[in-house]
């Protein structure tokens, strides 16, 4: 029994020995600190690092906070809890499930090349309506882009009332400003990649940030923010949306402002005062929130948000660097819980239009005729907030001299078009990474053939040239124009196609709609389409 009981102590010692998977990793050594990540086929992959720390309970919403270097290595094998948010939608085709979630969320996850040295860094925020995602959804999955030699990190940011309430009290805490926490975190993640990125063979003067639907309205925040200047050197917006922005204070654009939204909501909430607010669980008042009907948006505060984003872009005051944007198709199909109610008939459509779009009710009938309302109702929305916004951005980062690229991508597949669904709202992403196989539970499955690997295989290296280059480019397929050059974009409809003029008319419709309720003010420019749209303002000098 005694030699036994050596035999055993032996094996033992000998098993502590031998590294686990995670102990075998490899060990990068970083100004945040000594970390271990997974390597496999060729990359090393780090997962759930810290940038920095959320404040929580009765500290939340503040902004965040640095963290010291942590001692000894850190495991970084496996991704960090998401950020606090409501359940998704049932049976939505984006729903996930995700294993923990918790107000301590504000952690970031890389992939990269082995052998990286100054390698080009994406930073990737994920969409969601600011209320839910995480960026760790297997579509996000960085392998594919790592292996075109692009160092992908993907980010947490706070979500929904615990990431972008404005409140009075919050305001006097915070030098007279409150709201896009979420925000701030999302500069706080960029402001770790600039000091830390070299360490895994990034290089920090190359970063691009990227995004889709919220991502792409944070990648404009970015781009509007004086704290975000000189962090980020390119930009990717997939189906971004330039809508009128809640201002702290005061209601230029018939929003409600982000103050009295706050307070508002507080005694929605039951509590009496920003106290009982912090005194709240992160999940129920998030969920109270929701089911009271909080949207969260960034801030107009002078501050994080100097003015609307239309403006900023109108005065060249956004950052001036190179931009790919576009959008899809079919951005409604999967969204129709934001459309107008489709109108009876022809008559009623074609009589509700001339109603409210005036002067500009033929070139409205035009581009969106009445001899298919339906798809005239989806349309004219998508181009309303998705269109008008990507061909926008392309023209004023042209206009600051930064190459711009538009595309538009107008791709269907079988389980895609059986569900009407062709074109949907993010339904490029897994291209762009090259998941195909990686997509969402009720995802409308994308079939594993030649022609959709070749789509994937073109668009993620169109993607991944931009974020080296500044300039997209893929191995055999069409040179991408410069918009610049006679309103040049690329189609994706199952292949890559470069044209001229996108949906002729389009943006100048919506630019003049968009101009029109602007200079009148009072009149946001939301989801005000079509037989919903407020009567059109009369044609104002400033407007073209």
């Amino acid at each position: 029994m005694k030699n036994l009981s050596k035999g055993f102590a032996a094996a033992a010692a000998l098993l502590m020995a031998v590294p686990t998977a995670a102990q075998a990793g490899p060990v990068v050594d970083t100004p945040a600190g000594r970390v271990r990540g997974v390597e496999q086929a060729g990359l090393r992959i780090f997962k759930g690092l810290p940038y920095a720390a959320a404040p929580i309970g009765w500290r939340r919403w503040k902004p965040p906070v640095a963290l010291k270097p942590w001692q000894g290595v850190r495991d970084a094998a496996a991704f960090g809890p998401v950020c606090v948010q409501p359940k998704s939608r049932p049976g939505s085709i984006y729903a996930e499930t995700y294993p923990a979630m918790s107000e301590d969320c504000l952690s970031l996850n890389i992939w990269a090349p082995a052998k990286a040295a100054k390698a080009p860094v994406m930073v990737w925020i994920h969409g969601g309506s600011l209320t839910g995602g995480a960026s760790s959804e297997t579509m996000y999955d960085g392998a594919a882009l790592a292996r075109q030699g692009v160092i992908l990190v993907s980010i947490n940011y706070r979500l929904g009332v615990l990431g972008y309430l404005a409140h009075p009290e919050l305001s006097r805490e915070g030098q007279g400003v409150s709201g896009n926490y979420g925000l701030l975190d999302q500069v706080a993640a960029l402001h770790w990649v600039k000091a830390n990125i070299a360490a895994f063979g990034g290089d920090p003067a190359n970063v691009t940030i990227a995004g889709e639907s919220a991502g792409a309205l944070s990648v404009m925040y970015l781009m509007a923010a004086p704290q975000a200047r000189g962090l980020f050197a390119k930009a990717i917006a997939q189906s971004a949306y330039m809508i009128s922005t809640p201002e702290l204070r005061s209601s230029s654009f018939g929003d409600i402002p982000a103050e009295l939204i706050g307070t508002y909501l507080t005694g929605k909430l039951g509590a009496t005062d920003l106290r009982g607010l912090r005194a709240m669980d992160a999940g129920a008042i998030t969920d109270a929130a929701a089911n009271a009907g909080y949207v969260p948006f960034g801030t107009v505060d002078g501050k994080v948000l100097p003015q609307q984003l239309a403006v900023t872009f109108d005065l060249g005051q956004q950052a001036p660097v190179p931009i790919l944007a576009g959008f899809n198709s079919g951005e409604i199909r999967s969204l129709r819980f934001l459309a107008p109610p489709v109108p009876a008939d022809v008559a009623h459509y074609s009589a509700e239009i001339r109603a409210r779009y005036g002067d500009l009710a033929d070139a409205y009938l035009k581009q969106y005729p009445a001899n298919n309302v339906a798809e005239s109702v989806l349309t004219g929305l998508r181009d309303a907030l998705y269109g008008w916004t990507a061909e926008r951005l392309v023209t004023k980062q042209a206009a600051v001299g930064a190459p711009s690229f538009l595309y538009y991508f107008d791709h269907g597949y079988p389980a895609a078009n059986a569900a009407d669904l062709y074109g949907f709202h993010a339904s490029e992403i897994p291209y762009v990474f090259g998941n195909a196989d990686k997509t969402p539970e009720f995802w409308p499955k994308i079939p594993t053939t030649p022609t959709e690997q070749a789509l994937s295989d073109a668009m993620l290296g169109y993607w991944a040239s931009f974020a080296r280059e500044g300039v997209p480019s893929a191995a055999g397929q069409p040179r991408w124009p410069r918009y610049a050059a006679n309103r040049g974009y690329m189609t994706f409809d199952g292949m890559p196609r470069a044209g001229t003029h996108l949906l002729p008319g389009m943006y100048e419709l919506n630019e003049a709609v968009v101009c029109r309720r602007r200079a009148k003010g009072g009149v946001p420019w939301n989801w005000n389409v079509g037989v919903i749209a407020p009567p059109l303002p009369p044609k104002d000098a400033r407007c073209t």
